[in-house]
């Protein structure tokens, strides 16, 4: 299931059941486990670890030294989970030393065609970017995700869980969970609400949401008067809500 026209390092470790097509280059130190399928001309430089039933489309770079002038070489690392989809030319970069010398990507993403997650992201589950949105460096994303096409992420911001982010947006401060954002630069524009009734959110669980969306946003009310408001509601959803806010560094979306 290897083609003969491929190159694949000797120390590169393939699983049973692997598939690498025509011209694709596998380097040293990579590592690729069962049932993944590997298209023709991809690249993966390691070190670098792939799990299992990942499909690669033709021109992906995976593993590459990253593109931060701080880099002198040092062995840093891409992770990837199990049953991703990364299509035609997505470049994954390795992390830096400069943070966790890691690059992680979790399981069931999609990552259309010309997606960049750059060096020192981290990426939940079940995340899909559409076609040509960019992460820059050390940004963390959380689960269920949706990137609409060319929007982008500046550096170390995070991305909450089942948040949206739309078409053409770019991201500057964090963006809570639930959230969609909107524009250049992003600005909150109400509950993903069509994303969470898909995913199985109670109507309950929702106007909990709506009420917490409407404290934080609505009220002219500072974030710490918003918390101080939203520590009264007691939903495991808006808990979530305002342990993330706590945590931000950068901020949140205004």
């Amino acid at each position: 299931m290897i083609d003969k026209t491929a190159i694949i390092d000797p120390s590169a470790k393939i699983a049973n059941n692997v598939h690498i097509g025509p011209f694709s280059v596998i380097g040293p130190d990579v590592e690729i486990g069962e049932g993944t399928w590997i298209g023709p001309h991809v690249v993966i430089q390691g070190p670098t670890r792939i799990g299992r039933y990942n499909k690669i489309f033709q021109f992906a770079s995976l593993g590459e030294m990253p593109q931060d002038l701080k880099f002198k070489g040092e062995k840093t690392y891409l992770e990837i989970g199990d049953h991703n989809v990364i299509r035609e030319f997505c470049t994954i970069h390795r992390g830096t030393v400069q943070d966790a010398s890691l690059t992680r990507i979790g399981d069931y993403n999609l990552l259309m065609n010309y997606v960049h997650i750059a060096h020192d992201c981290v990426i939940g589950n079940h995340t899909i970017f559409a076609n040509n949105a960019s992460l820059a460096g050390h940004v963390k994303v959380e689960d269920y995700v949706n990137f609409g096409g060319f929007s982008g992420v500046f550096q170390f911001c995070r991305v909450g869980a089942h948040s949206f982010v739309t078409t053409n947006s770019v991201v500057i401060k964090d963006v809570p969970p639930y959230v969609k954002v909107s524009g250049y630069y992003a600005k909150p524009y109400g509950l993903n609400t069509v994303g969470l009734q898909r995913r199985g959110f109670t109507e309950e669980s929702i106007m909990q949401l709506r009420r917490a969306y409407k404290v934080i946003y609505r009220n002219g009310l500072t974030v710490v008067k918003a918390m101080e408001e939203l520590q009264k509601m007691l939903s495991p959803e808006v808990q979530q809500l305002i342990q993330f806010i706590e945590a931000s560094n950068a901020g949140i979306v205004r």
